[in-house]
């Protein structure tokens, strides 16, 4: 039914104004609901003394997942933040560096369908970053859940018996052990599945969608990324990640000690956690 005196570019004009209006709202309520409380109380301290003093603990790490995109950019935030006295980095494959100052970071090549002939490699750290995962387009289903769960399973086992202390696992926003979505449902699981193993420290960082510049052609991916730019730059932290922000957040979350066993980091919080370093020197 035509309205008089309305003309149909001025019909969809209305009903775009209401879609984008609404779309602000809800990213709006994104923005404000997820909790930027961090859970650690050693907020007060200054950072810098916070950096020195655990470099003085001679504490080692290991990294699951470097060739990923949020992995890589880890890498060079822990080497750079100089905090451990040794930089494992546990894979499929080698990888090679340009980059001098990753010369020095130790590499285990392992064979994730045979584990525990690799047990040693899990062996002597203090802190386990795991930022290993795959998707269901690349892998199928029974791929993705070879990776995001058996095998990240299995290496959180392995270094718990290797002597990691604290484990820090990169899952996403929305993981849910009940989810009928097998992504979400998956990553919940394997949340769950860890906590299990009594980890004197573990975190769990709940990212947003990861803004990146893939070196892989995932054109969907490519496309959604592009289109969330402008949301992203007015909503921050709604419903996007950096992973410059999560890598960030993440060698930040070694320094302070937390209320808590564990600790579930959604997105605001990982903003915030990245911003600690600037924070301080206000």
């Amino acid at each position: 039914m035509k309205v008089p005196g309305v003309s149909a570019f001025n019909v969809v004009v209305i009903l775009l104004s209401i879609l984008v209006l609404s779309l602000a709202y809800l990213l709006y309520q994104l923005e404000n609901s997820d909790s930027g409380t961090l859970p650690f109380s050693r907020m007060t301290e200054d950072i810098n003394n916070l950096q020195e003093m655990y470099k003085t603990l001679n504490k080692s790490c290991f990294i699951l997942g470097a060739s990923g995109e949020t992995g890589k950019v880890l890498l060079k935030e822990v080497v750079k933040s100089q905090l451990f006295s040794k930089v494992t980095l546990i894979g499929r494959r080698k990888l090679t560096f340009e980059d001098a100052t990753l010369e020095n970071v130790v590499q285990e090549v392992v064979d994730f369908e045979k584990l525990d002939e690799y047990a040693s490699a899990f062996q002597g750290h203090d802190v386990g970053f795991c930022c290993l995962g795959t998707t269901r387009a690349k892998a199928g289903a029974e791929g993705f859940i070879r990776v995001d769960y058996d095998y990240v399973l299995k290496s959180a086992q392995l270094a718990k018996a290797g002597g990691c202390t604290h484990f820090i696992l990169q899952s996403s926003k929305g993981a849910d052990k009940d989810s009928s979505l097998l992504y979400p449902k998956i990553k919940g699981q394997v949340e769950a599945a860890i906590e299990e193993l009594n980890f004197d420290r573990y975190s769990i960082f709940r990212p947003g969608v990861l803004m990146c510049d893939r070196q892989e052609s995932r054109p969907s991916e490519w496309m959604a990324r592009k289109l969330l730019v402008p949301f992203a730059y007015v909503f921050p932290t709604a419903i996007t990640t950096p992973v410059s922000v999560v890598a960030k957040a993440m060698v930040n979350n070694v320094l302070l000690s937390s209320d808590n066993k564990m600790e579930l980091l959604h997105n605001k919080a990982i903003h915030e956690l990245s911003k600690l370093e600037e924070t301080k020197a206000k």
